[in-house]
Order: structure tokens, then C-alpha cells, then sequence
């Protein structure tokens, strides 16, 4: 059972960068599609970026170009680096993951496709 926890939100001005971590428990995550949702109240949470177990990456068309996810298979964490941030990205970010391969477009995430879920960091850009 892989636990999950983020951490590097914050509030940043627009325009400026912030990295989000998340940490799993076990080295089994290198096996796991990785991603970052993003949620806000009164919507549903929408998918931001995946990372498969051979680091191949992929960003909804709203972060591309902004956002850079990478792992550090040595430290068990995933890292979703925000640069250029606008008002729109702020939301409540959550990392999950998935035994199971997922070549599915970031826009198209399902959150029942993900059966590990941590808690969520929140991100503010004013």
C-alpha cells in the first residue's frame, strides 16, 4: 500500500514558480504512473501532468510549457516544478498514482483510474 504525501505549495504572485513534492512510501512507486491533479471548490478535480516508470511525460494544454514534472527514483518523489503561474492555477493540487500503465491525455484523467491519493497541497497566485 503506497502512501503519498505532497508539499511546496504556497501563495506566489502571478508570474512566479513554485515546486511541488510528493513523497511515496515505497520504492515500488518507480513501478507506477505517476500524476498531479488540481481541484478547485465547486469543480471537478482535472488532471495537470502524468509520468510513466520510464520518465516519458505528458501536460494538459493549459500547464504545457510551464509546468515540468520529473522523479527522483532515489528519494521516492515526484516533482511538479510551476513556473510562470497565473491566477487560474490556483487550486488545491493532489498527486496520485496507479499500478497500472495510463496512456490516457492529462485533459482525460479519471480520478477513479487512481488508487493512491495524498492529501493535497495548496497553491495561490494572486
Amino acid at each position: 500500500h503506497v502512501q503519498l504525501v505532497e508539499s511546496g505549495g504556497g501563495s506566489v504572485q502571478a508570474g512566479g514558480s513554485l515546486r511541488l513534492s510528493c513523497v511515496a512510501s515505497e520504492s515500488t512507486y518507480r513501478s507506477f504512473f505517476m500524476s498531479w491533479f488540481r481541484q478547485v471548490p465547486g469543480k471537478e478535480r482535472e488532471g495537470v501532468a502524468g509520468i510513466d516508470s520510464n520518465g516519458s511525460t505528458d501536460y494538459a494544454d493549459s500547464v504545457k510549457g510551464r509546468f515540468t514534472l520529473s522523479r527522483d527514483d532515489a528519494k521516492n518523489t515526484l516533482y511538479l516544478q510551476m513556473n510562470s503561474l497565473k491566477p487560474e492555477d490556483t487550486a488545491m493540487y493532489y498527486c496520485a498514482a496507479d499500478l497500472c500503465p495510463y496512456d490516457v491525455h492529462p485533459s482525460d484523467y479519471t480520478t477513479l483510474d487512481f488508487g493512491y491519493w495524498g492529501q493535497g497541497t495548496q497553491v495561490t497566485v494572486s
